[in-house]
């Protein structure tokens, strides 16, 4: 690898800090390990800002930023780069007809190589990253060799193993990443990233529609929760259906509605469990907001107004 690039560099975390809400142990700690031209591995469940933090490094720095969808699918050849079939019946195999990949161009432009969902790609792909990441070459049959330039880092987000279709990282490419552990953020920091994202300003309901997500992450009936992009959707859904019905975004009609569409098809319940989705999140809301509404919005008269009966108030 050619000499590495001064990343190093108190302005550049300032940039990095400025773009995300908190995490500012894991941004210092991801900076430092790029430009030590170290490789990393952020792991963590969904929705806890594993890629907001590395396009908020590669803005902060300037690196380029290539994205790779870990699947099934990822073959070597899509990862890497083939060679242009209609091209090589007319010259035969040469450099002039391979096309590069996200792995080779990474490699060539010194950008940073970003890998979604690492431990759902098949082992044969991963493989080919070993080289690259220890000697900082990619070696490409009938090509040649590329020289990893300046910036090139491999940082990749996994969820933790037991997550369904995940299977375990070869040692081979853990002993070449430094891993970083990430988890949801505080509760003062998800609602400072709903307002960031919606526009919509703090209160008692927005920490209520906070609340009602991690929630999730903790009921006995529910085996997988919801991140903080459930209550993101949640107070947007609130917002379009409070001017479709003419009511306060804070209703109790409103938010329940609001709730039952953004988060029933994130959460997942144990087999065990014998309720369906909605059954316990409406549970939820009322352990947070007070008596439970019925589906859709209520008269005026009967509505009870959330600032007399619920631990949030409007």
């Amino acid at each position: 690898m050619t000499d590495r690039v001064d990343l190093a560099r108190p302005e550049l975390l300032a940039r990095a800090l400025a773009r995300i809400v908190g995490r500012q142990a894991e941004i210092e700690v991801t900076l430092a390990a790029l430009d030590a031209s170290r490789h990393v591995v952020l792991e963590g469940p969904p929705g806890t800002g594993k890629s907001t933090l590395v396009r908020a490094l590669a803005e902060a720095t300037g690196l380029p930023f290539l994205l790779v969808e870990g699947h099934a699918e990822l073959t070597p050849a899509r990862l890497i780069g083939h060679h242009d079939p209609s091209r090589v019946l007319a010259e035969g195999y040469n450099p002039d007809t391979f096309v590069e990949g996200p792995l080779a161009r990474a490699v060539t432009e010194g950008a940073i190589l970003y890998v979604e969902e690492l431990n759902r790609v098949p082992e044969e792909t991963l493989n080919v990253l070993i080289t690259v990441m220890s000697e900082g070459e990619l070696h490409v049959p009938r090509v040649g060799s590329f020289v990893a330039a300046a910036g090139f880092a491999v940082v990749a987000a996994m969820n933790p193993f037991d997550a369904v279709g995940t299977a375990r990282i070869s040692s081979a490419i853990s002993d070449r990443a430094c891993r970083l552990s990430m988890g949801y953020q505080s509760a003062d920091e998800e609602r400072q990233i709903v307002i960031r994202h919606t526009g919509e300003p703090d209160s008692p309901w927005l920490a209520g529609v906070v609340e009602l997500v991690r929630r999730t992450r903790t009921h006995s009936d529910i085996r997988v929760g919801a991140s903080v992009r459930g209550a993101i959707d949640l107070v947007l859904l609130a917002a379009s259906l409070a001017r479709l019905r003419a009511v306060e975004v804070h209703s109790a009609g409103v938010t329940i509605d609001a709730a039952r569409a953004a988060l029933s098809g994130r959460i997942r319940l144990h087999e065990s469990s014998g309720r369906t989705a909605e059954e316990v999140i409406t549970t939820l809301w009322h352990d947070v907001f007070g008596e439970p509404a019925t589906r859709g919005p209520l008269p005026a008269e009967v509505e009870p107004p959330l600032g007399k009966a619920t631990r949030f108030p409007a």
